[in-house]
């Protein structure tokens, strides 16, 4: 795809602009690194472009807060002080869910989980957002705590123009199937393979 030009130009009747602006399920998986990092990298040039950016964290704990999260929180911010970008929202599974309003208990993740999709679902019908990065979604679908059929159609019959990224290793391959984009992260070397542990500024 040299220069940005497509390998095929389908007949389906739309003109460049219109089959541009068609919304996009993407999905960064595999074994290496980068597949969150490159998902919030997305964030923030959805908000450079205006767009209302929805974060989902599945998974993580709420003890953990990651530099991307903090970035983002703060353009958020900007938005609402000075107009310039988009709004943010960052909720995060582990701290209860920031919708729910009350003490999270990560004793209980697969309902965790289960009231995250309830809530995305319901913004995914109602068009809440142009952005949904859903963060490490791949692995509540394998350990079963979301209904897989769900998913898959709620996400590939999602209405408007709404943008949706998932993260995580071994994304389903029915969930590849319907992706719009898939980008597999292979791993190569990684330093915590000789006993390294993460960085400040690396890994959060």
């Amino acid at each position: 795809m040299p220069q940005g030009q497509p390998d095929a130009v389908p007949h389906d009747g739309l003109t460049t602009r219109e089959r541009r602006q068609q919304p996009l399920l993407m999905v960064h998986t595999g074994d290496g690194k980068g597949k969150s990092t490159a998902a919030f990298g997305l964030a923030i040039r959805a908000w450079n472009q205006g767009w209302d950016v929805g974060v989902f964290q599945f998974v993580k704990s709420a003890k953990w807060r990651i530099g991307e999260q903090t970035v983002l929180e703060r353009l958020g911010e900007l938005h609402q002080q000075t107009g310039e970008g988009g709004p943010v929202e960052w909720h995060k599974m582990g701290a209860g869910w920031s919708w729910s309003r009350k003490a999270g208990d990560e004793t209980d993740h697969a309902a965790g989980a289960a009231a995250g999709w309830a809530e995305i679902k319901r913004r995914l019908a109602e068009e809440t957002h142009d952005l949904y990065v859903l963060d490490e979604f791949t692995y509540v679908m394998e350990w079963g705590w979301v209904d897989l059929d769900d998913v898959i159609q709620t996400l590939s019959q999602r209405p408007g123009r709404q943008y949706v990224v998932v993260t995580g290793r071994r994304a389903h391959p029915r969930l590849i199937e319907v992706a719009d984009l898939v980008t597999e992260m292979t791993k190569v070397k990684h330093q915590m393979d000789r006993g390294q542990k993460g960085q400040k500024g690396i890994e959060w």
